[in-house]
């Protein structure tokens, strides 16, 4: 049995030994839900598990209120002469969904990087003879939901230092890759004027009538945009009683493209659309785009092939990848700053992710055996990459061309 496969060996033997410790973890934050920014109690209980084990430095409320980082290993930087430290990231995410709690398991998330680190912990102790020095960075990002508060944390610096980037997303599959795609969030704002609906209509400027307009500007748009494009929306307010024409309304829309360079001409499209339907009533009309943009996930190839062949070897079958998942994520920004990978696993359950059936599925232990080998996989995912220098110059050419691919 060669180094790398007794460090894989001794990091499954460390997550299943913190089995009934981690599960705890992911059943505290799934019970106690919270939404994206005030994720109080979950930040509070992920601090509490990384204080709790040994030889962590945990930092509390790390540069946002609800994010947090835990770090084992060496210093960054090493001395003259030294090899330069690998900083290996895990990311946990925790937010939960209105209304419906953790309806896309972000519970479980939480538990996979947790998991996930200190499983590769174990596995360098229990081997001094790696190629360089390597520090493990736990970073907890919440506001994934709404927000994207892995966004804020590389404007804050966070990721400056990380090298290398792991985190697993449950769904319906297991899978080494899904093509999660670009989105920006509008909000359409609508001013008028208002009147007595009955009596003197003449005097009103309907905004009501400039967000219906939209509405039908962007229906009718569909059908000359490319076939993976997406548009959808609602309208926030209509206004306020039926006999008083709508001094103000607002829409609500997400756009999302395959790729983020796309997303110019989408908005060029939308923005269009509503400006039109302000002109067409005398309408005045803000478009504002309140939260930041997600990237699409660059894939690394190298990554994917590890992890799938670490899965195998656990018991892990891969199916046939879709080609038309459009769902969005902050990851993808973080991709686009350091090599990563974000696979999806399977939890026991065919729901969807976003409804109250998967919410049950999230809780449940049936998901426990899913989550915890996915741990497994991506920790030794990070062993192979971490004892073979050949492989982390590929991981970083695989990611140097995936970025020179989006530019062209």
């Amino acid at each position: 049995m060669g180094p790398q496969q007794r460090m894989k060996d001794a990091l499954q033997r460390c997550i299943d030994g913190h089995e009934d410790e981690l599960h705890g973890l992911s059943r505290d934050i799934w019970s106690r839900p919270e939404l994206s920014g005030v994720e109080t109690y979950a930040h509070d209980r992920l601090v509490r598990f990384f204080s709790q084990e040994e030889a962590w430095t945990v930092e509390a409320h790390y540069k946002l209120p609800t994010a947090f980082r835990a770090s084992w290993g060496p210093l960054l930087g090493g001395g003259q002469g030294e090899p330069p430290v690998l900083n290996v990231g895990f990311l946990c995410e925790y937010d939960a969904l209105p209304g419906i709690g953790h309806a896309c398991g972000h519970n479980l998330i939480a538990e996979v990087g947790a998991a996930a680190a200190l499983g590769l912990k174990a596995a360098l102790e229990s081997q001094t003879e790696v190629p360089q020095p390597v520090k493990i960075t736990v970073l907890g990002t919440p506001a994934e939901e709404d927000l994207g508060g892995k966004i804020d944390l590389i404007r804050a610096g966070a990721f400056a230092d990380v090298d290398l980037v792991f985190m697993a997303h449950p769904a319906q599959q297991d899978a080494s890759f899904m093509p999660c795609v670009a989105l920006d969030e509008v909000s359409v704002k609508y001013h008028g004027k208002e009147s007595h609906a009955s009596a003197y209509p003449w005097e009103g400027v309907n905004a009501l009538d400039a967000a219906v307009l939209a509405y039908n500007n962007l229906s009718a748009l569909r059908q000359q945009l490319k076939p993976e494009w997406r548009l959808h929306g609602i309208i926030k307010h209509g206004g306020e009683k039926p006999n008083i024409i709508p001094a103000y309304t607002e829409l609500q829309f997400y756009l999302r493209t395959p790729q983020v360079k796309d997303l110019c001409d989408l908005k060029a499209k939308t923005e269009a659309c509503f400006r039109a339907a302000a002109v067409a009533t005398g309408c005045q009309v803000e478009i504002i785009y309140p939260s930041h943009g997600y990237c699409n996930i660059l894939p690394n190839a190298t990554l994917a092939n590890l992890y799938e062949n670490n899965g195998r070897a656990l018991g892990i079958q891969f199916q046939n990848q879709s080609a038309d998942f459009s769902g969005s994520t902050d990851f993808g920004n973080v991709s686009f700053i350091v090599p990563g990978i974000h696979p999806f696993f399977y939890i026991c359950t065919d729901a969807f992710n976003h409804t109250e059936e998967y919410t049950a599925a999230a809780g449940a232990e049936e998901a426990q055996l899913f989550t915890l080998r996915t741990a497994k996989v991506l920790a030794m995912t990070a062993v192979d990459v971490v004892c073979c220098p050949a492989l982390l110059r590929q991981v970083r050419e695989d990611f140097r061309l995936a970025k020179l691919k989006q530019e062209t």
